[in-house]
């Protein structure tokens, strides 16, 4: 097994470790800033909350499904999108 993952976020390539959520994969691809996940009504980033899956701050496509960055382990090639 790898020590990492590469995976597509908004169409760039990131690379993590082996086993990181896809909310930890946006804040990496961030260079650690936010790592917002989708942008509010207003206009607003929003980033992972919570941590578990109860305020779906996090919502995000993967592979075409929406699914919840931080319940969501990395796969390799897997394609995550932000905009909603």
């Amino acid at each position: 097994m790898s020590a990492h993952t590469l995976l597509h976020i908004d169409g760039h390539l990131v690379r993590v470790k082996a086993g990181s959520s896809v909310a930890a994969a946006l804040r990496v691809a961030d260079g650690g800033g936010m790592g917002a996940a989708r942008t509010s009504v207003t206009g607003q980033p929003r980033a992972p909350f919570c941590g578990m899956g109860v305020c779906q701050e996090c919502r995000v496509l993967v592979d075409g499904r929406r699914r919840l960055a931080c319940q969501t382990v990395c796969a390799e090639g897997m394609r995550v999108e932000t905009t909603e």
